[in-house]
């Protein structure tokens, strides 16, 4: 509803696809128990959100023709997509996120902020209403993530957005569009004194030339040799892996251990393409980009073989799986948690059935064949030397089925050709928690063991 309680907007998605549907109806000129629905966007495959905003313009955030999002604006009357006017264009190296509109008084113009994710890391700019131009940027804390722009309801000069790094936990900034001055508006509680670290984002080349980004959180010293390195990476449903605050990867570097998550194919961080450029018959891009990260970690010095792990979770562990079935010459050890592992069954539980708009049916012959090149559980070889892998899997998870970890952690204790002693396959299981939500105290377990396991088989510092 807009805030005047004039206009209704209904919006219809698929399952976790992201075309978008979406109507809009004008309550002030029929009957409020039939409102005549005018089309926005019907039966196209793109994203698409929108609002009537304080001036009574219709503005549209969208990826249709704009892979990596652009705004656009129209009059409510006239919603048709042929009206729509582009306020804020597509660029060609961010991925546009979120806006707000500040238009209060005191101010000589209001202003449109824009949120954007240039390589998977923040930046804030200021444009003109009216027209879109750009007028500045805002100071960021550092490589980082801004959450969701918000701006006074009624209107005004302020904005507020979430921020947080490698090294800072949440925060909440304010933007004074008066003088343009950014400031801490409220802090995480409790106090925090993070080690001292470096943060870098680095670029490597997957297989087929595609540059890829990776976030790399290490100790600030110099490293005197290889360290242990955890490569963390998801790559599906659109899902961008920016920078956060993470006790975990901060106690892991504080042991001595390097931290890398590489924005592989499949998520956002690259716009639309990105991502379907890491779905269907395109999903094996998503495994070579992270075989590639591996390389790059390798062929830099980061690490090597014997001291770098794979790490990952629900798509993430599908991730996983697919790295120590492909290449396990590469890893040390993995973790893989609350997996997709049974590529070819997986529709038939939990919420699988949701998913094949992203990975593909078995139902179908052609999709059959993607799945069966990549599914894990179909890609075991007896006589293999696998990493030291820990499963873990949670008995109320009702969105991935423990029965994926169960099967491949079975099939891989037999073809192992590691001794089980060196190189372990264990499952973890845990009863009463499902795919994600848990407490403090049983997050806090769960995050001990695993990089217990890993430090173990890495050879990195636990003081």
């Amino acid at each position: 509803m807009s805030r005047d309680g004039r206009w209704l907007i209904l919006l219809a998605v698929r399952g976790t696809s992201s075309a978008t549907d979406m109507w809009i109806a004008d309550l002030t000129e029929a009957e409020l128990d039939a409102p005549r629905l005018v089309p926005i966007q019907e039966g196209v495959d793109a994203t698409l959100s929108a609002h009537v905003s304080r001036d009574g313009r219709l503005y549209l955030y969208t990826d249709r023709d704009a892979p990596r999002g652009r705004v656009c604006v129209t009059d409510p009357a006239t919603p048709g997509y042929e009206h729509w006017t582009t306020l804020v264009a597509e660029d060609a190296e961010a991925v546009l996120e979120d806006f707000a509109i500040l238009d209060g008084p005191g101010m000589d113009r209001p202003e449109m902020l824009v949120a954007w994710s240039h390589h998977a890391v923040s930046e804030v700019t200021r444009h003109e209403l009216a027209t879109g131009e750009r007028l500045g940027s805002l100071d960021m804390p550092g490589l980082g993530t801004v959450g969701v722009l918000m701006e006074r309801p009624e209107g005004g000069h302020e904005a507020w957005f979430g921020y947080t790094d490698s090294t800072h936990p949440s925060s909440v900034y304010r933007y004074d569009a008066r003088d343009g001055a950014v400031s801490v508006w409220a802090d995480a509680p409790g106090a925090v004194t993070p080690p001292d670290v470096r943060t870098e984002l680095v670029t490597f080349t997957s297989g087929d030339g595609t540059p890829v980004r990776m976030l790399v959180v290490s100790p600030a010293e110099p490293a005197d040799g290889p360290r242990p390195t955890v490569l963390y990476g998801y790559g599906g449903f659109r899902i961008s892996l920016t920078p956060s605050y993470s006790a975990s990867v901060l106690a892991w570097v504080r042991s001595g251990g390097v931290y890398a998550t590489a924005n592989l194919r499949g998520g956002l961080e690259e716009g639309e393409e990105w991502h379907r450029d890491g779905m269907l018959a395109h999903k094996q891009n998503v495994f070579d980009d992270c075989a590639a990260a591996a390389e790059h970690l390798v062929g830099t010095g980061v690490t090597t073989p014997d001291r770098l792990a794979i790490m990952g979770g629900s798509n993430g562990g599908l991730l996983v799986g697919a790295m120590i079935t492909q290449r396990p010459d590469l890893f040390a050890a993995a973790v893989c948690s609350a997996p997709l592992l049974d590529m070819v069954r997986y529709e038939g539980f939990g919420l699988g059935q949701l998913w094949n708009v992203e990975y593909g049916s078995a139902d179908e012959p052609e999709e059959l064949g993607w799945l069966l090149g990549y599914s894990p559980y179909h890609n075991v070889r007896e006589g293999t030397r696998y990493p030291a892998t820990l499963f873990t899997v949670f008995d109320n998870d009702t969105r991935v089925d423990p029965m994926h970890a169960r099967k491949l952690c079975a099939l891989m204790q037999w073809a192992t050709s590691a001794s089980l002693e060196e190189r372990p396959i264990l499952l973890r299981r845990e009863s009463e928690v499902g795919h994600s939500s848990r407490s403090v105290s049983r997050s806090v377990s769960l995050s001990a063991e695993q990089l217990a396991f890993l430090a173990h088989h890495l050879g990195a510092s636990v003081a």
